[in-house]
């Protein structure tokens, strides 16, 4: 049974990862957001249905899954809804604002055209506060990801040192753990050297880069010699300060374009023997054969791939990550230690932030989507802030975006780790793994 969940799961994941950023380049902004505020409503009324369905009611039980069965066709269904209703077209006649206080009054053939037609009142209220919400979420995502991210970063400290120093082979672990912390600061330094090989840093940029990579430095510095602190959580914390260093200057593009290799001339030998070249043209024939409705997939599939960078579903990735593991860190620190990383948060916790957690974990698919429109607007907006091919943003009301929040993200996180330092004690192993056991 539980392979059917995680199978629901993952394809759940695929295809909003796919239809929402295919609705924002097919359909535009406004088909865009219309798509991704039909999801989130459609998921937040079946997780409110969820939750209010009692464990005894068979009619209930059965809705829900007759709900979770169909979902499957009302997401495609949604998605043609938006592109045939929202699309951009070439008609400008404006809001209804425009319309009503311009004198463009008479353009709309009656008040059910006025309200309900395109840019109208109805979609200015629906799709333009949904515009709005996600701009006023964006800093706290933006926060929230670099206090989970925090969070995380002790709680591998506390392992980390419980493995050193309560476990049996102390002298493995720590040799294993240097050479990973090792690895971990060698490719962030790595990384580094490809910011400073972006064009685009100015002098400003150079030197807030500058002051966060020295604040990181120090605070990493501090933490090991005092003893707060092990190698682990330093090199965790320096890699994430220059990741959101790396993610507000790179949408992980070459910074120059690709040269196209030159056409070489054709050799008399094959590059592999004939036994590998003749099982090849075999596959690749079979292939060919394979029904037309499963090409045309493979070419959704692909043109949908095509609209999402990378930095977008690493961010989401990273950003999901951290939130999750948020959710089991924070009962297992409070109440009752290791055991509750095993748990789920649930509404019938006797804690306030477990009964919180469990309620974000009912609607954790509309969170999931509002999260991964908030990245995708913010994907757009920088494009766009940067004159490339991406002003077809700022052309239809989009806003140009800044990085603002991602570096008080970056100065709440080290101030943060720097009170905790300050704080914090020598021995923190009561926190996380103050309820293990050693032999």
């Amino acid at each position: 049974m539980w392979i059917l969940r995680v199978l629901s799961a993952v394809v759940f994941l695929t295809s909003i990862i796919l239809t929402i950023p295919l609705a924002f380049d097919v359909g535009g902004r406004a088909c865009g957001l219309a798509f991704s505020l039909s999801l989130a409503s459609f998921y937040f009324c079946y997780s409110l249905l969820r939750l209010a369905t009692p464990s005894r009611s068979r009619f209930r039980w059965s809705l829900i899954q007759l709900v979770s069965c169909t979902q499957w066709i009302i997401l495609p269904s949604l998605l043609i809804w938006s592109l045939n209703r929202f699309s951009v077209d070439g008609g400008d006649g404006g809001s209804w604002v425009e319309r009503t206080f311009s004198g463009k009054r008479a353009e709309d053939t009656s008040i059910r055209q006025w309200i309900l037609g395109p840019d109208g009142l109805l979609e200015t209220v629906t799709v333009g506060s949904w515009d709005k919400i996600l701009q006023w979420l964006t800093p706290v995502f933006q926060l929230s990801e670099g206090f989970c991210s925090l969070l995380v970063i002790q709680a591998a400290g506390q392992v980390t040192r419980w493995l050193v120093n309560r476990s049996g082979r102390s002298d493995s672990w720590m040799i294993g753990l240097l050479v990973m912390s090792a690895s971990v600061i060698s490719s962030s330094v790595y990384f580094l050297w490809r910011i400073a090989q972006f064009p685009e840093i100015s002098n400003v940029d150079a030197i807030l880069i500058g002051m966060a990579i020295t604040c990181a430095v120090f605070l990493c510095a501090w933490g090991i010699g005092s003893g707060k602190g092990n190698p682990v959580e330093s090199s965790l914390l320096f890699a994430y300060i220059v990741l959101c260093i790396y993610q507000i200057f790179t949408d992980y593009q070459p910074s120059h374009p690709v040269e196209q290799p030159s056409p070489t001339q054709a050799t008399d030998f094959p590059p592999f023997p004939p036994i590998i070249m003749a099982s090849y043209s075999t596959l690749m024939q079979a292939l060919s054969m394979l029904p037309s409705a499963i090409h045309a997939t493979f070419s959704f599939i692909t043109a949908a791939l095509s609209t999402i960078t990378s930095s977008v579903l690493i961010s989401l990735a990273y950003r999901l990550f951290v939130l999750y593991a948020s959710t089991r860190i924070i009962p297992a620190v409070r109440e009752s230690g290791a055991r509750a990383l095993s748990q789920e948060p649930s509404l019938e916790d006797s804690d306030g932030a477990g009964q919180v957690l469990g309620a974000l974990s009912w609607f954790s698919p509309s969170i999931l989507i509002a999260v991964y429109t908030s990245l995708l607007m913010q994907h757009f907006a920088s494009t766009s802030g940067n004159g490339d091919a991406g002003d077809w943003w700022i052309s239809q009301g989009g806003d140009a975006g800044g990085n603002l929040w991602r570096w008080i993200n970056v100065a709440g996180t080290m101030a943060l780790y720097a009170l905790e330092l300050n704080l914090g004690k020598e021995d923190l192993d009561d926190g996380l793994t103050g309820h293990w056991k050693a032999d």
